[in-house]
Parts: structure tokens; sequence; C-alpha cells
């Protein structure tokens, strides 16, 4: 089963959601904000991808954090604010047994849904 990770309010969570409906692909919404964000997560998804895709540098909340802190970022801390400030999480999140995709284009996500499938 697909999950697709993200907040209800964000334009391109509603963009991955409305697509995967239109495909007719079964999939959970689970909210970060509402539902939670746990290390575990964080530790599985970065088991898969590199880490510093999972951190939205282009967010508001990002740009809120002071210059001080945003330099020498590392993972632990990174996690830790993501943990702390789920907006800082790139959206949405999309995981299967056979793929993570961090951020959502059409194209990419039907190439990796066209191998998850077989």
């Amino acid at each position: 089963m697909l999950t697709v990770y993200g907040i209800k309010s964000c334009d391109t969570c509603r963009k991955a959601r409305k697509y995967l409906a239109e495909q007719d692909i079964q999939f959970r919404f689970h909210d970060v904000r509402d539902d939670g964000l746990d290390i575990q997560m964080l530790e599985r998804w970065s088991g898969r991808i590199d880490w510093q895709k999972l951190l939205n540098r282009q967010s508001l909340t990002w740009r809120k954090i002071p210059e001080v802190d945003r330099n020498d970022m590392n993972r632990d801390r990174a996690f830790a604010l993501i943990i702390e400030q789920p907006t800082l999480l790139k959206r949405p999140v999309l995981e299967a047994s056979k793929f993570l995709a961090v951020g959502f284009s059409e194209k990419r996500f039907s190439d990796f849904w066209a191998v998850a499938k077989n």
C-alpha cells in the first residue's frame, strides 16, 4: 500500500493526492502535523535516500531559522528540527515497498509506480 506523508494544506500534497485519485491508485494519507512524525520514519526514509532530500530548504519555516543555526546542518540536527517543525519536511513523501519519492511530479511518480506494480 502506498502512503503519502504530507500536510493537508500543502498545494503539492493536494496535487499528489488528486493525481493518485485520478489514476485510481489506492493510498493512505498521513498528515505529519495531525498524525505525527517521528524519528523512526526519518531513519527509515534516510536509509533509502539522502537525508538532505528530506529537508525543505525552500520553506518559510527554514528561512525563519537563524542563519547561524542553518549553517553546518547535519543529519541529527535536521531530523530534530523536522520533528519539532514538520513544515521543514519536503513534501509529500510517497512511500511504497519498492520506492520512496520526495516531492511530486506526475512523470517521476508514474515511472516509480510502473516499477512498483511489477
